[in-house]
This record gives structure tokens, sequence and C-alpha cells, in this order.
């Protein structure tokens, strides 16, 4: 595994590196995909992460406790998005736009999404959803995340991207990823992955394709965050589409 501390080349360069291909087709099995090489340097996650303190530069913060979400805080940033934050959201859409547009083909649904993020985000403020939806996470000892879908509008992407900005083991323990996929006459089936520093996991906002004996069938899917026993777990998360 790459370390972030030896990482080169810009965020847009990592992600050019990653075989888009092969983490497609893991999507395409399990609804989720992390990515094998970091996309932020230690430095990076660490300034991302003390953000969270910065509290000029988000328009809210959510106790989940208070709205029985889990436990812990996350922060939405308000409108200017940080440099690197707007970068990412950027440098990952169109990346991720061949997996949305072939997952609408499957489905038989509308692929209403443009080929640049801000062509797209201007049909969301049309529609209304005009507020900015990055978050910042951080969940100390005893926290976790109910099982849920980010879903803020009628115009919805159907993949977001969550990145670690702590180290697992060291900064915290527990605290894992949780994805569970709801299956027809059957009971559900879950994931786990632990979000190593550094790296991206790619994951459906509300379901994804799965093969039926009819052809393709929309396979709901949420996710969260197991209880962190010890420590503190920082993520930030992009959703590209914003909020009514």
């Amino acid at each position: 595994m790459t370390s972030t501390s030896t990482l080169h080349g810009t965020a847009q360069d990592r992600l050019d590196a990653v075989d888009w291909t092969a983490l497609a087709g893991e999507l395409d099995e399990f609804g989720s995909a992390l990515t094998p090489r970091p996309v932020l340097t230690q430095a990076q996650c660490r300034s991302v992460a003390a953000l969270y303190d910065d509290v000029a530069r988000f328009r809210s913060t959510i106790d989940m406790a208070r709205y029985r979400f889990g436990r812990g805080q996350y922060r939405y940033f308000a409108h200017p998005l940080p440099d690197l934050v707007g970068e990412l959201r950027a440098a990952f859409y169109p990346r991720l736009l061949p997996i949305a547009r072939a997952w609408a083909r499957r489905l038989n649904r509308p692929a209403p999404w443009p080929d640049s993020l801000d062509e797209w985000l201007e049909r969301c403020h049309a529609a209304g959803q005009t507020r900015p939806t990055p978050i910042l996470l951080r969940y100390g000892a005893g926290d976790w995340n109910a099982l849920h879908r980010d879903l803020y509008g009628e115009l919805v992407f159907p993949l977001q991207v969550v990145i670690g900005l702590d180290e697992p083991g060291v900064d915290y323990r527990g605290g894992e990823f949780l994805m569970t996929e709801q299956r027809p006459r059957a009971q559900s089936r879950g994931f786990s992955t632990t979000l190593s520093q550094g790296h991206a996991l790619v994951f459906t906002t509300r379901d994804r394709p799965v093969r039926s004996v009819r052809g393709w069938a929309n396979g709901p899917m949420r996710h969260g965050v197991s209880t962190v026993r010890s420590g503190r777990r920082h993520t930030l998360g992009l959703v590209f589409h914003d909020a009514e």
C-alpha cells in the first residue's frame, strides 16, 4: 500500500492513475469500491481535517443524536468551498459520469447529468437545490452513523465519495464504513470497509443495478459507520448534487 507521505503529483494526477474500468466493475458487484492508492497526501488529509474547527467555513452543523441519525457531528461546507474540496469534486465527477450513465441505461432511467459538474450544479440550482453538500464528519469514541441515503431533492447523482482523513489503528479504532443491500425475498447483505488515510471510497447514493431473471433490477442500498471504539475519526464526503 502506498504511503500518504510519499505521494507525488496532484490529486488530479492520482485520479488519472486509477484503473476506472476495474473500479467500475467493483462498483457493479458490491455498490462500493476503494481506490487502491491514496488520492490525498497525509499533509492534505490533516489540513482538511483541521478545517472542522474553522466554523466560518460551514453553513450548518448537524448533531446526529439530536436527529436520531446516530451519534457524532458533521458540518456542511458553505460557499465558496475550500480549493481542495472543490477541485476534488470537479475531478471525480467526469470519471464517475460514465458509470452513472451506464447504470441509468440498465435500469431504464433518465440520465440527466451533463458533461460538466458546473452545468449539473446549475440545473440543481434552477430546481431550487442551491445549498452545497460536501461535508466534513467528525466521530469520537462511541460515535456512529445510522444506515441512510443522502438524498437532498429531486435531482440526484447516483454515486458519491468519502475520503479517509485519519489513520485507522493509529488515530482511531472501529469506525468501519458500512453498506447494506436489500435483496428481494431474502435477508439483507452487508459490507464493511476500513477507510485508509487518503483513500477514496466511491459508493452508490441509493441503489445499483443487479441482474435478475428478467434483466436488470434496482438493488436498494444504505450506508453508515460502525461505532468508533477509541480515538477520533474525520472523513470528507463529496456529494455531487446540491440540496434544497
